[in-house]
């Protein structure tokens, strides 16, 4: 499993009757990879995972390896109210042919480090899979510090990456002065890409992606490659859209995204409900000005 460069938060698709689209996730990873992203995260946050039941992440996943053949990593989400089924799904995920996981918090319950280890360490000990540490305590209220993910990296030596999403920048340059090279660092919030890699990240695990691969990767390359100019004026274009990752909507958002560039549907599964009035129309107006302008690359 090599954690480089831009890897997509995967959308998941849903029929009109809400079931999973297994055809037009294979489609989309395909068309994602086509424009060069080095990868793809499933059963995330942004894959509305707590919507979704075991066999249908299961099944998910499957049409992913299936699709993408090899030629790229497919990483799985790994998160659930409770321990026992995160252990199940991880194994499951080797079952199913996937090269890297991706764990998270439980939903819900947001507790102290003790706790959160202690969730944490037999996922880790489950497969001999690569492993990514999604840190995001501004969704799930718990706060991986650098000290804490340097204890777990120290004990548990398939934990190779961290997804960072404090928004805090800082913390990337905490996390470098701590462990140097030992864990590789990825952006995990969209409207800090290239301040992240300024910072020492070297991977992003990105959102608005889903509709935005050619731009998203341009961006990123940009941004490692030190080409200060073309990255900001990229960043400047591609900001307001990509501030869409950041808010309680983002998946709605995101999704209408898709849907408007022919790349996707809106649907999303309840408790969640498509955007609507006013948010709806700022949305609309945002990525209307985007297409109008948008560069080429």
């Amino acid at each position: 499993m090599k954690w480089i460069g831009v890897i997509p938060a995967m959308t998941t698709a849903f029929n009109p009757d809400y079931s999973v689209d297994h055809a037009f996730i294979a489609k989309h990873a395909q068309w994602l990879i086509k424009h060069g992203c080095s990868g793809v995260v499933a059963l995330g946050s942004l894959g509305e995972s707590a919507t979704l039941r075991f066999d249908e992440k299961l099944q998910i996943l499957k049409t992913l390896v299936r699709a993408l053949d090899g030629k790229v990593p497919v990483v799985a989400g790994i998160a659930s109210l409770s321990t026992m089924e995160a252990v199940d799904l991880a194994k499951a995920a080797v079952d199913a042919g996937c090269s890297g996981l991706m764990v998270l918090p439980p939903y819900v319950y947001s507790s102290d480090w003790r706790e959160m280890k202690s969730h944490l360490q037999p996922v880790f000990r489950a497969t001999k899979l690569s492993c990514m540490l999604y840190n995001n305590p501004v969704s799930y209220k718990t706060d991986f510090l650098p000290e804490q993910i340097a204890e777990l990296a120290k004990a548990h030596a398939n934990l190779h990456a961290v997804k960072e999403s404090s928004a805090d920048v800082r913390r990337v340059t905490a996390l470098k002065s701590i462990c140097g090279n030992r864990l590789t660092l990825f952006v995990g919030v969209d409207d800090l890409i290239v301040e992240g890699v300024r910072a020492g990240a070297t991977g992003w695990i990105a959102g608005l992606v889903n509709a935005f691969p050619r731009e998203s990767v341009a961006l990123y390359n940009y941004a490692m490659r030190g080409e200060t100019k073309k990255a900001d004026e990229l960043y400047k274009w591609f900001l307001p859209l990509l501030r869409m990752d950041t808010v309680p909507k983002f998946v709605q958002l995101i999704k209408l995204v898709q849907q408007k560039v022919g790349m996707g549907h809106e649907r999303v599964r309840a408790p969640r409900c498509v955007l609507t009035g006013a948010e709806r129309a700022a949305a609309l107006k945002t990525l209307k000005f985007a297409l109008a302008n948008r560069p080429k690359i």
